[in-house]
């Protein structure tokens, strides 16, 4: 084994966590299954793969900047639940 109950022990409590006594056996297991299949993935030849911070292909999404028309008075208001000199009216939230 990889990992002992001992040491998921030590690491539970300092991470100030509690667990029953059969948690323990499980999630003993399952730390030293993930720690067999880390050892696997070492031995995976990665030479000349270029490392990335992300699995999958990330672009922005942000539009080009530019001048364009606000939203009217009528439009901006349209979805308000009331309104009242020229304010949205909302439920108070804060007393």
């Amino acid at each position: 084994m990889k990992i002992e109950k001992k040491e998921v022990e030590y690491v539970a409590h300092l991470a100030r966590l509690e667990f029953q006594a059969g948690e323990m056996d499980k999630f003993t297991s399952q730390m030293n299954d993930i720690l067999i299949y880390m050892d696997k993935l070492s031995e995976v030849n990665t030479e000349g793969v270029i490392p990335l911070s992300s699995g999958i292909a990330m672009a922005n999404a942000f539009r080009d900047d530019g001048i364009r028309d606000s939203l009217s008075y009528d439009q901006a208001m349209a979805n308000a639940p009331e309104v009242r000199e020229n304010c949205f009216i909302v439920p108070k939230v804060v007393e």
